[in-house]
């Protein structure tokens, strides 16, 4: 089954899996779902295995999110069936992490984003080191965050979600502690050997030996006009406050967000808003694939992944090209019910054993 893309081993009391797409920034696809997906159920029931770790091949990172370009070749001609059935995959994935019955420790170093997020941070261990870069940027290729993203930025600190998820901005160590996006800061070079140590002590007696405190961040010193701006209740009214704050920072931020999406923009605030009334990962997980599912057939995803990935033109032409173009009306489609297509984790249904 496996080819390469997922490498596994068990050692003394742990069970390690490192994703092995090196040259591809460790992206997931399908296969390396599915293949992590069975590691983990087999590994649950397995007594000998007493903790789980998770990490990245290569100087660069963890992962940096999903196979975009397969889902764009998907979108653009396959009708998005391919695509659909890696998400129904990979949320289940995510919903069995956050509840996972063993420690789950991801080694969040380097680049952590979107797909690399959704394997980490839902995790009950998630060490950052000074190396570290987590993003949800979704907004910049047309899409949403996804992978429970929308219910980790929704639970940040005042609006803190709300400004990484549309700015895309990425994060180091210190803010993705604040954001509550990691849970422990362990300098790089101690990395190795903490991994290597849970194979014969449990986590509880490993970690204090490699936690140190996390470099300062820089989100802290910004609260006051991040919680100011993204209290209100449009994406417009977000930007105006922004620009009008006088503070250089938020205007940055303004401009970083009109280059994106503007259907994005305002399906992710929406997104964020119910995320925090939904309860559950489960739910938001169900939300996520309905919005997922609906962006296969908007253009803006197709062409931002374009722009970004395939051409690299940085040049995105969206459409609607204006926030004040983007109806409520565009805005519901992406939440509409998908039916039989349900991903049904809060109900159940999605949570039966996977044929990974």
């Amino acid at each position: 089954m496996s080819d390469g893309s997922v490498l596994l081993r068990t050692e003394g009391r742990a069970a390690y899996l490192t994703l092995n797409r090196p040259k591809a920034l460790n992206a997931l696809d399908h296969t390396m779902v599915r293949r992590i997906g069975a590691a983990l159920a087999g590994w649950e029931h397995d007594p000998a295995v007493e903790t789980v770790v998770i990490d990245g091949a290569g100087e660069r990172g963890l992962c940096a999110g999903g196979d975009i370009r397969a889902i764009h070749e998907d979108a653009r001609s396959g009708g998005g069936a391919a695509s659909a059935a890696f998400w129904r995959d990979e949320y289940r994935l995510n919903a069995r992490i956050a509840r996972y019955p063993k420690p789950y420790v991801a080694v969040m170093d380097g680049i952590v984003m979107g797909g690399g997020v959704g394997v980490s941070a839902h995790g009950s261990v998630r060490i950052v080191t000074e190396r570290s870069k987590v993003a949800m940027p979704e907004t910049g290729i047309g899409f949403v965050p996804d992978v429970g993203g929308t219910y980790l930025l929704a639970l940040a600190p005042g609006e803190l979600g709300t400004h990484l998820a549309l700015t895309g901005a990425p994060v180091g160590a210190g803010d993705a502690l604040l954001c509550g996006l990691a849970d422990h800061f362990v300098p790089s070079e101690g990395v190795g050997r903490l991994v290597a140590d849970l194979a014969t002590a449990p986590v509880p007696e490993v970690l204090p030996r490699y936690v140190r405190d996390a470099p300062g961040g820089e989100l802290a010193a910004h609260r006051e006009w991040i919680d100011h701006c993204y209290t209100a209740g449009t994406v417009e009214e977000i930007v105006d406050r922004l620009l009008g704050s006088g503070v250089p920072e938020a205007k940055e931020a303004a401009e970083t967000i009109l280059a994106k999406s503007p259907t994005s923009l305002k399906v992710t605030l929406a997104a964020l808003r119910r995320a925090r009334d939904l309860g559950p990962l489960e739910r938001v997980l169900d939300q996520e694939y309905r919005v997922s599912c609906a962006a296969l057939s908007a253009p803006d995803l197709v062409e931002g992944i374009r722009a970004q990935v395939i051409d690299k033109d940085r040049a995105p032409r969206w459409s609607p090209a204006t926030l004040a173009e983007v109806t409520d009306e565009d805005v519901a489609r992406f939440f509409a019910p998908l039916g039989d297509d349900e991903l049904g984790l809060a109900d159940g249904a999605g949570t039966q054993e996977v044929p990974w």
